[in-house]
C-alpha cells in the first residue's frame, strides 16, 4: 500500500475517529493490500457535527439513535420523548463521541474479510 494514500485516506476522514482510533486504523491500511484499500474508500462515514446538529434539533425524536443503529434506544427516546429532555441534552454532549466509535466499528467490520 502506498503511503500517498494512507495519508490521504487519513487526512480526509480525521474528524469521523477519535485520534486513537485513527493511529489504529492508519497501522490497518499499511498492512492491507490494494484491492482492500478500495473497498475500504467506498465506506460512508457518519459525520461527528451533522449528527451533533441532528441531536440538537431532532434528538427528542430519537432520531440521533436511529442513525447510529441503536434502534432499541432509539425507540425508547423516541416514546419517553428524550428521557424527558434529560436524555437528550446527556446526548448532545456525548453524540460526537459515540459516532466516531461508530465509524471506527464500521471500518473494523469492512476489514476483517
Amino acid at each position: 500500500m502506498q503511503q500517498r494514500n494512507i495519508d490521504m485516506f487519513v487526512m480526509t476522514n480525521r474528524e469521523n475517529f477519535t485520534p486513537a482510533d485513527l493511529m489504529l486504523v492508519k497501522e490497518k491500511l499499511q498492512q492491507m493490500d490494494d484491492e482492500k484499500f478500495m473497498l475500504v474508500q467506498t465506506i460512508e462515514f457518519q459525520k461527528p457535527i451533522i449528527m451533533l446538529i441532528i441531536s440538537i434539533f431532532l434528538g427528542y425524536l430519537g432520531i440521533d439513535r436511529f442513525l447510529l443503529g441503536d434502534i432499541g434506544l432509539g425507540v425508547a427516546k423516541l416514546l419517553t420523548a428524550g428521557g424527558c429532555g434529560i436524555w437528550q441534552i446527556i446526548d448532545w454532549f456525548s453524540i460526537q463521541d459515540r459516532t466516531k466509535k461508530k465509524n471506527y466499528q464500521k471500518f473494523v467490520e469492512n476489514t476483517m474479510f
